[in-house]
């Protein structure tokens, strides 16, 4: 494999073409291992960012993909339809929560998220409050990384706010202290209220990660704000819009974060996990009160239409996905990745580099007092025979639901084990 052209010409996720982080070559992926060129495996971690839920190469995924291929890839959705879309979309209106009925089908969920929003316009144009054109938000949000979503991810901390001149300007509100067992406030409750009072006039919608706040900072929140946020945005004529992109298809423990709130939100995104990370493939899902007023203003349509919409390959894949899910105990085995990662890692938050540890289904969290030196954790990491992917000070995983125990457990151990490897390059630093 060429490195070396690698290296030089192909621009990964959030890294450097001057000063790249290193890329290890793999060749082949098969329940939780990935295959090393050289021969070595590592137990997967972090489910390819939150998609492989099932595991790598599964032969019910696979056949899904191959009997679809033997029909047709791709066909435009414009002015065409097909069965796998027809099933998923049916898949979708029946799993998510009740009231979520007309599916747009994207191309991955940063688009879920600009459709969303669009979508939250359109409906307050279509009502004559055109100038209900903002978003509310909370701080340490992350949406995706197209301009829209851009737009209302932290405008602080998060990775784009190089962009803050250029992207329009939102309004936020301080983001729940962390703790999934930490009810919300009186004075949280009441920072609200006012946010939403003094602000609302102007907004189409508020949008927000359920729960879990994913890549601003890995944060886990009570599900008692979820209730008090569907009433202030009945209140104040504001739509409800949940990014689901990454908590949906059962990673907190139910198969959608809104549902430890028993709440339905106005628009659901969803990406991710719903082909259980074999194609890129998401969906926004509204009520039929959102479409029908949208359809019924001046536009007469939803103003989006991607040209791999629908795509058959992809909606195929997504429908085994969803059965293959909802036939496995699936429940019973994030419960049973939530204890373990509840018993190998809660002891650890005495060390002295550990800032906090956060546990949520399949989920498991290390924030660190300090940013880590990514290419050498991840450098020691493989060394050990795990692949876990970290950012700023924050080591996490998030496995595959079919990961075993001895094999959670390698993972838990070789994340404790890092703390002793950054401890001992914190002392080296000191030491030169």
């Amino acid at each position: 494999m060429d490195l070396t052209f690698d290296r030089q010409h192909i621009w990964h996720p959030y890294t450097s073409l001057t000063k790249p982080l290193p890329t290890y070559p793999v060749i082949a992926a098969k329940g939780v291992r990935l295959e090393l060129e050289n021969g070595q495996e590592l137990i997967d971690g972090m489910s390819s960012w939150w998609t492989a839920i099932h595991g790598y190469n599964h032969p019910v995924l696979n056949e899904a993909a191959k009997h679809q291929l033997d029909k047709m890839a791709h066909v435009m959705f414009g002015g065409i339809t097909h069965e796998p879309a027809i099933a998923l979309c049916k898949r979708l209106a029946q799993i998510t929560p009740a009231g979520l009925e007309k599916v747009f089908l994207c191309d991955s969920g940063s688009i879920s998220v600009e459709v969303a929003m669009k979508v939250a316009i359109q409906y307050q144009h279509a009502l004559s409050k055109g100038h209900k054109n903002k978003f509310l938000t909370f701080q340490k949000g992350y949406h995706g990384d197209t301009t829209g979503a851009m737009s209302v991810c932290d405008p602080i901390s998060g990775m784009h706010h190089l962009f803050k001149d250029f992207m329009p300007q939102h309004l936020f509100i301080e983001e729940p202290p962390n703790g999934f067992d930490t009810p919300i406030s009186t004075e949280e409750m009441n920072a609200l209220t006012d946010f939403f009072d003094k602000n609302a006039k102007n907004a189409a919608a508020f949008i927000f990660e359920p729960i879990v706040q994913g890549a601003g900072g890995m944060r886990i929140y009570s599900p008692t704000y979820l209730p008090v946020i569907r009433n202030l945005c009945d209140q104040y004529g504001v739509l409800m819009i949940a990014d689901e992109i990454a908590t949906g298809f059962g990673r907190t423990g139910e198969l959608f974060a809104v549902n430890h709130a028993s709440i339905v939100p106005d628009i659901m995104c969803v990406g991710k996990a719903i082909t259980g990370g074999y194609m890129t493939l998401a969906a926004m899902i509204c009520t039929k009160k959102v479409a029908e007023t949208l359809c019924n203003g001046e536009a007469g349509v939803l103003m989006h239409g991607p040209t791999f919409m629908g795509n058959p390959l992809a909606c195929a894949v997504a429908v085994a996905s969803i059965d293959l899910l909802l036939k496995t105990p699936w429940q019973a085995n994030v419960l049973q990745i939530e204890q373990t990662l509840n018993r190998e890692l809660n002891p650890i938050k005495a060390h002295p580099l550990v800032k906090d540890v956060r546990i949520l289904g399949g989920i498991g969290v290390l924030e660190l007092q300090n940013p880590v030196d990514v290419a050498k954790i991840q450098k020691y990491f493989v060394e050990k025979g795990v692949w876990i992917r970290p950012f700023r000070n924050l080591i996490y995983i998030m496995p595959p639901y079919i990961i075993e125990e001895t094999d959670l457990v390698r993972l838990c151990e070789v994340m404790k084990n890092g703390l002793t490897f950054i401890g001992s390059l914190k002392k080296e630093k000191m030491i030169k």
